[in-house]
């Protein structure tokens, strides 16, 4: 299989398994913490969780991105990318430390989420480095394989730490602060990981940046503006982030429908609800896999903007097909559809940026593209704690999340109808 051959050719390449290590590390480490939250949120004895809740430590937790995240992406033009993984990673294993000494002492809810707050800042720039620095360990010819590999890889392995932290509660006698131990240790491991990378290979390329900080930091403003400007010049990457974004909010809407379903309709103890959801984020996490190994053939076939047109379809169907049930077994193959889709229309966006872009703003728009997700995140998370009864089952969400996944298929069909009649090329137009 030709994909099977180009993940044995990136795998070849030195630098790229490398940065590959760093986010495996990092984002195994990111799975741990955010199930020791969700488990200690949501899923605590002497919590009475409520989808208004839910929405509400999102909202704590994200929504501050909105303002870190411009701030990411001017620094990480300027800043040596290496060292943003070094030291991200070694603060966010100091920070996630502070968690676990904070959930034993009992402190108020608002000192918790601040320190949980700390550790997930600090992801906004590691996360778009990542991404910002993919282009420079791999050729454009193989940017969609990279694209494919890399960041499905990673949410795999954000996937594991998840299924890690829920093995570590199980040991620990339900501990949610060894489970965060746990995850700083990782943290601790991708810094350490990052030193095998040379400090100058990843970028920014110093002759194209400002070289003094507090010249960076002053043209925080000045940057963000050039950033949206550049944006609005790469007419396919606009476009790209706006399709995927709505498909964000329909994930997150879902999502937060599982976490009330998992903790109330389908389970009848906090260890069994806890259990299902386990099951259900894994079940995501194959259809991410399927994603990797399907969408760089698909994008090849019918380029980035048809593969995620295919996509959105696909979810405007199976989603009330299987959604309206909210039984437990067409829920699971609905995360299974769902992951896939939504991670497969990542890797084409993730592609188009990349190829649309220039490295000098990469940072920038992928801090923008941060911004989005989260947004998008919380509204929905708003938006379901607005809609979801007690237990979960709410028809009106099913729907709504179906007329955005139909809406955004149109959308994207009519790009493609653009491209084959040759007004327009999605992958490779600047304007």
């Amino acid at each position: 299989m030709s994909v099977v051959r180009d993940l044995r050719v990136l795998l070849t390449l030195r630098d790229f398994r490398r940065l590959l290590t760093v986010r495996l590390l990092s984002q195994c480490a990111d799975g741990v913490y955010q199930v020791a939250l969700a488990t200690y949120v949501v899923f605590s004895p002497e919590k009475e969780t409520s989808a208004a809740a839910i929405a509400s430590a999102m909202a704590v937790l994200l929504l501050p991105y909105s303002l870190v995240g411009p701030f990411a992406g001017v620094l990480l033009d300027r800043w040596p990318r290496r060292q943003v993984f070094l030291y991200g990673n070694l603060l966010r294993a100091l920070l996630a430390a502070g968690t676990a000494v904070l959930m034993v002492a009992a402190v108020p809810d608002w000192l918790f989420y601040a320190s949980a707050l700390s550790v997930t800042a600090v992801n906004r720039f590691v996360l778009a480095g990542l991404s910002a620095a993919l282009p420079r360990v791999v050729d454009e010819e193989r940017l969609v394989i990279a694209n494919s590999l890399s960041p499905t890889a990673g949410t795999l392995a954000a996937t594991l730490g998840g299924g890690l932290a829920f093995g570590m509660r199980l040991v620990a006698d339900d501990s949610d602060a060894a489970v965060v131990l746990l995850g700083a240790a990782l943290y601790l491991c991708s810094a350490l990981a990052s030193l095998r990378i040379s400090r100058a290979l990843l970028g920014p390329d110093p002759d194209r940046v400002q070289p003094r900080l507090g010249a960076a930091l002053g043209s925080t403003a000045r940057g963000l503006m050039g950033g949206l400007r550049h944006l609005a010049e790469r007419r396919p990457a606009a476009r790209a982030l706006a399709a995927v974004t709505l498909m964000r909010f329909c994930y997150g809407a879902l999502f937060v429908t599982v976490l009330m379903l998992s903790r109330y309709a389908w389970s009848t103890t906090e260890s069994a609800g806890l259990a299902v959801l386990g099951l259900a984020v894994a079940t995501s996490g194959a259809g991410f896999f399927a994603a990797a190994v399907l969408s760089p053939w698909a994008v090849g076939r019918l380029g980035p903007f048809g593969w995620m047109a295919c996509c959105t379809a696909a979810a405007a169907v199976l989603t009330p097909a299987l959604g309206l049930t909210f039984a437990r077994t067409p829920f699971l193959v609905a995360a299974f559809v769902l992951g896939m889709v939504t991670q497969g229309a990542k890797i084409a966006t993730d592609t188009v940026v990349q190829t649309s872009v220039d490295d000098a703003y990469r940072g920038r728009v992928f801090s923008l593209y941060d911004v989005l997700f989260n947004v998008a995140f919380v509204g929905a998370a708003a938006v379901a704690a607005a809609m979801l009864p007690p237990d979960g089952r709410s028809t009106a969400i099913v729907v709504l999340v179906t007329l955005i996944y139909a809406a955004v298929t149109i959308g994207l069909a009519r790009i493609v109808r653009a491209d084959r009649s040759g007004r327009t090329d999605p992958a490779n137009s600047e304007g």
